[in-house]
């Protein structure tokens, strides 16, 4: 059923950290965004498949614009 590798994490705290796997789930390619708390995973996050994770990427890079091009002119 589900075959997800881990490609990377985000540490926010010494017991809280983002973690993100890529694979197979159900015949779909997918990325997973999950909470882990001490190294258990918790009930938040998200599955995405390749498609959907290509409009957040997108979305993502507008807002990280945004924000650069606003922190420069401010400055």
């Amino acid at each position: 059923m589900s075959d997800l590798e881990q490609k990377g994490k985000i540490v926010r705290s010494a017991t809280d950290e983002i973690r993100i796997y890529t694979g197979e789930y159900w015949k779909t390619h997918v990325i997973d965004f999950r909470w882990y708390q001490s190294d258990k995973p918790t009930k938040k996050g998200i599955r995405m498949n390749v498609d959907e994770a290509k409009i957040l990427h997108q979305i993502l890079a507008d807002i990280l614009e945004e924000i650069d091009y606003n922190v420069e002119t401010i400055q």
